[in-house]
């Protein structure tokens, strides 16, 4: 096995530079205030709708679906992350993921303007699709891989780019397509939910915006609903603003505290997970029963070149599919250490037959595989044996 399977590109594992600190580090510190003696390390929420604002309405704090303290201490961790000693950029977050997708979306276009989107991405895609061609927008879709986005992006206002896709875990060069829409015009989104941070940096690889649901590995333990976005220009993030505003797409400070507290355990849960991952890839390919096996972080999938050269770590979502969905639906049954759930990135394991939503174009026995934080060992003899006890 080459190291680019175990750790990904050029600095995995630790995101160290010549000019900062690792990953760890980097996340156990991120968006922390200044030290004040007899105070927390990280302060506690704050739950206002109003501050107290005599005069003219100046300051930070106004009102409480503008900003929060709890979203600023929140809002600097994950730019921190985003981007590592950028003073340039901001980073907004969101009452969910798709609050985050939403704002760029319709902040950015107008009617009569063109958005590419991937056809094989999150399964709320199409929804949002049929929304922004009821306002003049024109879409046009087409599947990540291969940067097959590169075929319909002429004339377009902005491309959407979702690598690696989610479920089907294909990859795009993101240099490659932001390069080719920024000749034409064209700003880029990537979608950052599977890779997080520390697997993948967006702005780092040229995009506009970095979104994502931080629902998923970047709190990790399946309790919170939160998005974010982050970008460096200052006129298209302030329309960003602008849309949280008006919408009032806003997180609960709870749920923003909890999301912050979260991140400084980020790099311990995500190297664990992901190694994991590869593990439990690594068991499953020799089943025969299996077909369709993906995860980027092995060396024969069809995305581990690319990925190899943007990505620090591979994710923690496996993805295959079963001989039929009554075999799939046995399988999943048959688990002990994996929960019958949707969505990914927890410290629990969780897998569905995504096939049940009726939104994704996959067969009806393929399987999202979301590895959490157990025991690798143990893992890896769950899944096999649920597979044996199956098999007829």
């Amino acid at each position: 096995m080459s190291d680019s399977a175990t750790n990904g590109g050029a600095g995995a594992g630790t995101g160290r530079s010549a000019s900062g600190p690792g990953d760890g580090t980097r996340a156990v510190r991120a968006g922390l205030p200044e030290a004040v003696k007899h105070e927390p390390t990280l302060p506690g929420p704050v739950f206002a709708a109003h501050f107290h604002l005599p005069g003219d309405p100046t300051g930070p704090y106004t009102y409480g679906r503008d900003e929060n303290p709890t979203w600023t201490h929140l809002e600097r961790a994950i730019g921190e992350l985003e981007a590592p000693g950028r003073s340039d950029v901001e980073t907004l977050v969101f009452a969910s993921g798709m609050a985050a997708i939403s704002s760029v979306l319709f902040s950015q276009l107008r009617a009569g303007d063109t958005a590419v989107l991937p056809d094989d991405g999150y399964q709320a895609l199409p929804l949002v699709r049929a929304q922004l061609e009821a306002y003049g927008i024109e879409v046009r879709t087409a599947p990540t891989g291969r940067d097959a986005q590169l075929d319909v992006l002429d004339g377009a206002k902005l491309l959407w780019i979702e690598t690696p896709s989610n479920p089907g875990l294909d990859v795009c060069d993101v240099r490659r397509l932001v390069e080719a829409a920024h000749a034409r015009g064209a700003l880029v989104a990537v979608d950052n939910t599977l890779a997080t941070p520390l697997g993948q940096r967006p702005l780092e690889l040229g995009a506009d915006f970095s979104v994502a649901s931080g629902t998923k590995q970047l709190t990790g333990h399946g309790d919170v609903l939160l998005g974010y976005v982050a970008g460096h220009d200052a006129g298209a993030m302030a329309a960003v603003r602008r849309w949280r505003k008006i919408v009032g797409a806003i997180p609960g400070p709870m749920e923003a505290w909890l999301a912050h507290r979260s991140i400084a355990t980020l790099q311990l849960r995500v190297d664990r997970q992901d190694a994991t991952a590869l593990r439990v890839a690594e068991a499953l390919r020799t089943r025969p029963e299996i077909t369709g096996l993906r995860y980027p972080g092995l060396p024969d999938d069809p995305s581990h070149k690319i990925a190899s050269q943007q990505m620090q770590r591979y994710g923690c979502v496996v993805s295959f599919t079963l001989p039929s969905r009554a075999r799939a639906d046995r399988f999943l049954e048959a688990l002990r250490l994996v929960e019958g759930a949707t969505s990914f990135g927890g410290v629990r394991s969780t897998a569905e037959r995504r096939g049940r939503w009726g939104g994704d174009a996959v067969p009806e026995g393929f399987i999202r595989l979301s590895v959490g934080a157990e025991d690798p060992d143990d893992l890896v003899a769950d899944l096999l044996r649920a597979l044996d006890e199956t098999a007829h």
